[in-house]
């Protein structure tokens, strides 16, 4: 599989990983429990803007290479919810086992937003430094 291909199967991931897990995890936006966990980030807004992110990716898969600039702002959104992230974490991390027992897939979903989207910053990064052969 060339290269090309490669990215337009990693932005159709990103847009699925957004979009599908979002749904999935706030279980139609009526997880209140994952509202709770971060009030500011994961309300129900927050949500649907997550999932919004998820259909820009879509929507650039088979034109990536003519839009760097927002491939940029991608890595830059994607680093900011790693970072907001690893904030929860350090203030609440140790409170995941709470949200588990309140809610299996807000403990699963705050466990591995972070990483989820640092494998993502990592895929726009790369899209941005190589060249398609």
């Amino acid at each position: 599989m060339n290269k090309v291909k490669i990215k337009q199967y990693g932005f159709i991931a990103a847009g699925l990983a957004n979009i599908v897990g979002v749904l999935f995890f706030s279980m139609g936006f009526s997880n209140a429990s994952l509202n709770a966990a971060s009030p500011v980030v994961m309300s129900n807004f927050g949500l649907l803007m997550i999932v919004v992110w998820g259909m820009a990716y879509l929507a650039v898969s088979k034109q990536y290479m003519h839009v760097k600039t927002l491939v940029a702002v991608f890595a830059v959104e994607k680093l900011a919810y790693v970072v907001s992230w690893c904030l929860w974490m350090f203030h609440y991390g140790a409170h995941i086992p709470t949200w588990f027992e309140q809610s299996t897939l807000t403990g699963i979903f705050m466990l591995i937003y972070g990483p989820n989207d640092m494998l993502f910053m990592l895929f726009f990064l790369w899209v941005l430094m190589s060249k398609d052969d």
